[in-house]
């Protein structure tokens, strides 16, 4: 008998800011506190597109 697989959970947003800035900091060497402050901000020419989702 075949079980369903399962779901993973959507991860949160703060998380989502988190991994981003702490990986643009490791590349840049910025700082992570910095980096998430303006991730947050969202002031960006191109914040009225949303990414695509796979439903």
């Amino acid at each position: 008998m075949k079980s369903k697989p399962a779901v993973a959970a959507k991860p949160a947003q703060t998380r989502i800011i988190r991994a981003v800035a702490s990986s643009t900091a490791i590349e840049t060497g910025q700082s992570i506190k910095e980096l998430e402050a303006l991730l947050k901000a969202q002031t960006s020419k191109y914040q009225q597109l949303n990414l695509a989702t796979a439903n």
